[in-house]
């Protein structure tokens, strides 16, 4: 049988999702904690890979296994056994077409960046600290120009190992509330690094170093260099995938 969860975690201590030869992954930890629970080895899927350091509110994954468990039982006895920063929210029996990945019609995240003078303390890990006063109006109209299907080469990075720079973005809002900035984005999907890229360069609006337009300039150009710094990973939070409703799935991560 296949069977989906829903997992959040905070990423600070772990070098990605990815599973790795050497040091902490958020997926090492998962499959280590489902092997227990189904008394034999799972290989998961995700529906996202996130960086070092970056946070997932609603992580999707899908595993197959012959293991009978309850759902509560998919969800209570692995978080027994996985780090605080990890934790299983929900688990649900899939039909074998479901593909984390590939079934997956969007995926958003949240961007925030805590503008103010002093430094962050109790939420160092969660936000991207900007001291220069943003402007979140200037920051939003310059994010429109990003809606739609474009060549996104100008916030990719340079390792990054997708075949197309083509990538479409559904909806994109910036935000204050107040010493918050927040950039919330909805696309198909996303290239390495691109949300923190584009994060960057919307920075660089806020601060009126260069006008909305700049944007457009940018997404024409293709040319990375040019385009705004990567920032911090600790503000990014992947807030989850989009499915079609058939698959059952529970309404955070379902389309209408």
């Amino acid at each position: 049988m296949r069977i989906a969860l829903g997992i959040e975690y905070d990423g600070t201590d772990f070098h990605g999702w990815q599973r790795l030869s050497h040091g902490a992954t958020v997926q090492g930890a998962v499959e280590a904690a489902l092997a227990d629970i189904a008394d034999d080895p799972v290989q998961v899927t995700c529906a996202g890979r996130t960086d070092a350091g970056v946070h997932a509110r609603c992580q999707v994954i899908h595993f197959d296994t012959q293991a009978l468990r309850t759902p509560r039982g998919w969800t209570l006895g692995p978080n027994s056994r996985l780090p605080s920063s990890v934790a299983v929210r929900w688990a649900r029996e899939v039909p074998e077409d479901f593909h984390a990945r590939f079934s997956a019609q969007a995926r958003r995240y949240r961007y925030t960046i805590l503008n103010r003078a002093p430094r962050p303390a109790l939420e160092s890990r969660y936000v991207c600290w900007e001291r220069s006063p943003l402007d979140a109006a200037a920051m939003h109209a310059a994010a429109q120009l990003l809606v739609g299907e474009h060549d996104f080469s100008a916030f990719r990075t340079v390792a990054c190992q997708a075949r197309s720079p083509m990538r479409n973005v559904q909806a994109i809002a910036v935000s204050r509330d107040g010493d918050r900035v927040v950039i919330d984005i909805q696309a198909n999907a996303f290239l390495h690094h691109m949300v923190r890229n584009i994060a960057g360069s919307l920075r660089m609006v806020g601060r009126r170093e260069q006008p909305p337009q700049w944007i457009a300039q940018l997404l024409a150009g293709r040319d990375r260099r040019v385009a705004g710094p990567t920032s911090a990973a600790q503000g990014l939070v992947f807030v989850g995938p989009l499915y079609a409703a058939h698959f059952g799935l529970p309404a955070e991560v379902s389309l209408p």
